[in-house]
């Protein structure tokens, strides 16, 4: 089987577990008041699971083509040591600290460490052009959350006594 056809069929199993999670466990705690509505929490990730699984089920049992061997733009399972492996698994964990780093560091100070290590693990070298526009970026999106949407998100480190 080849290689899309294995995410594909990872991606199904994930979404039919999700599908389970939304289907089964997420509606069992709604308020009885909540029970009445047209739109419940569950409805997107619902939707979400279906469309994702027929996506994958698309892949999965579509006709496979006559095995040429690799394309110009296909991945190659056996040379995945000629990619770049280090960014992929760099970023990947940047990601991961970005997530944890968050809440105590506040969304100001870790979004434009995000952006700005992001940038400069993929190839960024020019930090007089990149971290401006970093911190006009996460501005910009603390802006539009906080006061457009009206949603709480601590700008500062839970050190200043800021919120949190």
């Amino acid at each position: 089987m080849a290689l899309d056809r294995w995410i594909a069929l990872v991606i199904l199993l994930i979404s039919l577990t999700y599908g389970y999670a939304a289907y089964f466990t997420m509606d069992a705690g709604l308020p009885p008041f909540m029970k009445f509505n047209a739109i419940w929490p569950s409805t997107f990730p619902k939707v979400l699971s279906v469309l994702a699984a027929i996506c994958a089920l698309i892949i999965v049992l579509s006709p496979q083509k006559g095995d040429s061997g690799p394309k110009v733009g296909d991945i190659d399972h056996r040379r995945l040591g000629d990619y770049k492996l280090g960014q992929a698994l760099a970023l990947l964990a940047l990601m991961v600290a970005y997530a944890l780093l968050l809440r105590p560091a506040g969304f100001l100070i870790s979004t434009v460490g995000f952006l700005t290590l992001g940038a400069v693990i993929l190839g960024e070298r020019k930090l007089h052009v990149l971290l401006p526009i970093a911190a006009l970026a996460a501005g910009g999106v603390w802006y539009l959350v906080q006061e457009v949407l009206g949603i709480f998100l601590s700008p500062w480190p839970i050190f200043f006594g800021v919120g949190g």
